[in-house]
């Protein structure tokens, strides 16, 4: 029987047009179309909250929701759920933060002084962690090109007319 209730080439009658005998798999769209065909047949009727596919008079709603027989497989799913989130949290209230050997403070300290300079390699010759010498410069640009020595746009902060204003000032 549970295999017959699943057969896609399953007729159904439709709860708007006694006349209409529709496969399994098309009835979810037939239920939509004959519900617009027959808004009066619809108001009398009331949607399942366990299966769509369920329509049943108003007056029989209560009766239908305590004995349909997809109220178990849903509720079978809520247990499950609750079992699975309950688990999930028992083993997420038990994990603690592995240590930590990052030090920001010493890292700070510890980085370079010169500046990023677009096109060049700066080494750092660090023997000491407070040491930040600069031991060489080397320019990895093909030859022939340069570096440039301002940035593709104007940085309103830079601008000419800016600058003598607080000048005049």
């Amino acid at each position: 029987m549970e295999t017959d209730s699943l057969d896609p080439e399953k007729l159904l009658q439709c709860p708007y047009d006694k006349n209409h005998q529709i496969r399994a798999c098309r009835f979810p769209y037939h239920l939509i179309k004959c519900r617009k065909n027959h808004p009066d047949v619809a108001s009398k009727l009331a949607t399942c909250p366990f299966n769509a596919r369920h329509q049943v008079p108003r007056a029989e709603i209560s009766h239908h929701i305590s004995s349909c027989d997809d109220r178990s497989c849903i509720e079978q799913d809520v247990v499950n759920q609750t079992r699975s989130l309950r688990q999930e949290t028992l083993a997420e209230s038990t994990w603690q933060c592995p240590p930590c050997d990052e030090d920001w403070d010493k890292d700070v300290w510890e980085q370079t002084s010169t500046p990023f300079i677009w096109g060049t390699t700066h080494y750092s010759d660090n023997n000491s962690p407070a040491s930040n010498i600069v031991t060489e410069h080397k320019n990895n640009l093909a030859s022939g090109m340069r570096v440039p020595k301002s940035l593709p746009y104007v940085l309103p902060w830079k601008n000419s007319k800016i600058i003598l204003l607080f000048s005049l000032c």
